[in-house]
């Protein structure tokens, strides 16, 4: 169940009073599914955000969304439902703006502890669109989160005391048997971000972070090999898509 409550829309002007409204058609769904089939498994979907108040758009991936997400996820645990939330913005361009936000909504989902990111990877422009770079870029955002909440590792072998003592004053650990041991998994290695110094990045003709995105998905999709099909299913699944296109171009 997820209730779409806009504060200053279809939802008080206020944080709080957007989440009552949520919450209350939660429960009241949440009821509904119980009577129609006892014991139904259930989740609990927030996506609770604002208006721009000088226009009346839905604006995502704000402080009020990322707050709203958080304080559902301890919603959901107060009725003991696994928690649902999104990766959102309303940027109509793969640029800082939907990377900012984006980054904000996941933020939210996991201090939220959400068990479920619907539209994780790809949205854009308040989810009218779904962009292929958009989709890279949300990637990279969600393999550093997952890295970034992995516990660090404290033990002898990593805290490298004895490395450290034969290094020694003025010394460096890129040759050391330490960081050889580890140099190829050691850190987070990125899908997108582009690590280089300015003038080799510069002779490699300055690519952004969304050309680099672009390169990544036209090479995926290049290399790509397709699951085997039989080819009556393949045949009625086109002829199906045919016919639904048909329909929503009239």
């Amino acid at each position: 169940m997820t209730p779409f409550t806009l504060a200053g829309a279809m939802a008080p002007a206020t944080l709080a009073g957007a989440l009552a409204l949520q919450n209350a058609e939660m429960l009241a769904v949440g009821t509904l599914i119980q009577l129609v089939r006892p014991g139904a498994p259930m989740m609990y979907g927030s996506f609770t955000s604002n208006v721009d108040m000088r226009s009346g758009s839905p604006a995502f991936g704000t402080p009020e969304y990322t707050k709203a997400a958080q304080a559902s996820g301890q919603l959901a645990r107060r009725y003991g439902l696994p928690f649902r939330s999104s990766n959102t913005t309303t940027s109509n361009a793969v640029d800082a703006q939907a990377a900012y936000e984006s980054a904000m909504s996941l933020w939210g989902a996991v201090m939220g502890g959400a068990n479920l990111v619907n539209h994780a990877a790809g949205w854009l422009e308040g989810g009218l669109t779904a962009s292929f770079e958009k989709l890279i870029i949300d990637a990279e955002m969600l393999q550093m989160m997952a890295s970034y909440l992995q516990p660090i590792e404290v033990d002898d072998a990593s805290l490298g005391l004895e490395a450290i003592g034969a290094v020694g004053p003025g010394g460096h650990f890129f040759g050391s048997p330490h960081t050889l041991e580890r140099y190829e998994h050691a850190f987070y290695s990125p899908l997108v971000s582009d690590w280089r110094n300015f003038e080799t990045w510069a002779e490699s003709g300055s690519p952004d972070t969304t050309e680099r995105a672009h390169r990544i998905w036209r090479q995926l999709l290049d290399e790509s090999v397709s699951p085997t099909l039989d080819a009556a299913i393949d045949d009625e699944l086109v002829e199906f898509v045919a016919h639904r296109k048909e329909v929503l171009s009239r």
